[in-house]
């Protein structure tokens, strides 16, 4: 039970509004802002990447690697959020299906759809496919971060209740008024900054090929899981089973077999 001081205690939310700038006619949100922070970080890391003697690319290619990439996260994020988590709704509300500033990006969906995109980006320029998302891996944290520093803008994807210290109090009606995990920011922290320094120390040198992406799988998917043990499920989804198994870390335990996998292909290999 919160009481009242107990509430007091607890750290204030701050309440941000999720439009940056309001020019009347045009809305720039924060959530849209992000994303292309996340994109453009991403691509100046990625050409610093590809002066590294071991990565087949040149310039030009970074920039039509980005762009691919770029209609994966999106369309495959939207898609995903669609079809994973909120069909019902979208069935009924189809026009918001484009309402992509309003937030509902699913990292899973995007994962597909940026997988996807680099299959054909090997097709193009008859690249092997691991040597491309070896390549990309350690930048995606970047863009995890971004995307996650928006969620708390936004003030959704909160956590579950809790009284420790930190936790805070989301305005959103269905938020229920009690003080919860920021778990927007525990995310930010271990899938984008730890995920981010992990990789990046680990591919600052010629690795075992696929070994990178196999880290990255499973460095996301364990951060991920851990995170879903305090994180509000959608509330018409609620838990699966054993009432604290969410679609979350459902759909991140593929992610952490196929990590391991990849990585003992690679180093087996060797």
């Amino acid at each position: 039970m919160f009481t009242h001081d107990r509430l007091l205690s607890m750290l204030s939310y701050p309440n941000i509004d999720p439009i940056a700038l309001d020019l009347g006619v045009i809305q720039i949100h924060w959530y849209g802002l992000s994303y292309v922070a996340g994109i453009l970080i991403a691509w100046w890391l990625l050409k610093k990447r590809a002066m590294q003697d071991y990565w087949p690319f040149n310039q030009e290619q970074v920039g039509d690697l980005i762009f691919y990439a770029m209609l994966g996260i999106i369309l495959g994020g939207r898609v995903g959020s669609v079809f994973i988590y909120n069909l019902d709704y979208y069935l009924q509300h189809p026009i918001e299906i484009f309402y992509i500033h309003q937030g509902g990006m699913a990292f899973h969906g995007g994962l597909i759809g940026v997988l996807v995109s680099m299959i054909l980006f090997a097709r193009k320029h008859q690249l092997h496919f691991f040597k491309i998302t070896d390549f990309i891996a350690p930048v995606v944290p970047v863009g995890l971060f971004t995307g996650r520093i928006a969620n708390f803008i936004n003030g959704e994807l909160w956590g579950a209740p809790s009284d420790v210290p930190w936790a805070m109090v989301f305005p959103a009606m269905n938020a229920g008024g009690v003080p919860r995990h920021p778990s927007q920011l525990y995310e930010a922290m271990l899938e984008g900054i730890v995920l981010f320094i992990i990789l990046w120390v680990f591919s600052s040198k010629p690795r075992s090929h696929a070994s990178i992406s196999g880290l990255f799988l499973l460095g996301y998917g364990t951060f991920r899981f851990l995170v879903e043990f305090v994180r509000e499920p959608d509330a018409h989804l609620g838990y699966l089973a054993f009432d604290w198994l969410t679609m979350g870390q459902v759909l991140s335990m593929p992610m952490i077999i196929g990590g391991i996998v990849l990585i003992a292909i690679a180093y087996r290999k060797q």
